[in-house]
């Protein structure tokens, strides 16, 4: 049973990881380069529009339960530390929470807050934009890199 609890969460892991991968790899390469050709206002609505409907979209269960997943998997594996692939469930989990998680609610969400908050034609709004642009687009890489290598890690704690 514990054997088949282990292999569920890290085939959801590996494929919540995955997946959440894919949606930030989207917006790194694509999606926030095209906002970042919109006019200021244009692209403060777009964005804003982005985060309101994202929060009521598949995405938050799979954002949440990939979350809780990774920390399962982290303490399972810091629990069985001497069998094989509690390395890398530890360094899925890890990696998944901290370079997800983490990053997310200290950067990216009040990042969106402030953009939520400034009026689109108001003197301030360029330059909070161009900020935005530049600094959620960074820490949306550091989700990107952190999702695939927490990916990785759940694949190779299922092959071992």
């Amino acid at each position: 049973m514990r054997q088949a609890i282990t292999t569920g969460l890290l085939w959801f892991s590996a494929i919540g990881c995955g997946l959440m991968a894919g949606v930030y790899f989207a917006f790194s390469t694509f999606v926030m380069t095209a906002l970042g050709r919109l006019d200021q206002a244009a692209g403060i609505a777009a964005m804003n529009a982005i985060n309101v409907d994202i929060v009521r979209s598949p995405f938050m269960p799979l954002f949440l339960g990939t979350t809780v997943a990774g920390a399962a998997l982290a303490v399972m594996g810091a629990l069985r530390i001497s069998e094989p692939g509690a390395a890398s469930m530890i360094a899925g989990g890890g990696l998944y929470v901290i370079g997800m998680f983490v990053v997310t609610v200290a950067f990216n969400v009040p990042l969106n807050n402030a953009l939520a908050a400034v009026g689109a034609s108001t003197p301030d709004a360029a330059s909070v934009w161009a900020a935005y642009l530049k600094d959620w687009t960074f820490w949306n890489h550091v989700r990107t890199v952190a999702s695939v290598l927490a990916s990785v890690f759940c694949i190779v704690a299922l092959v071992s």
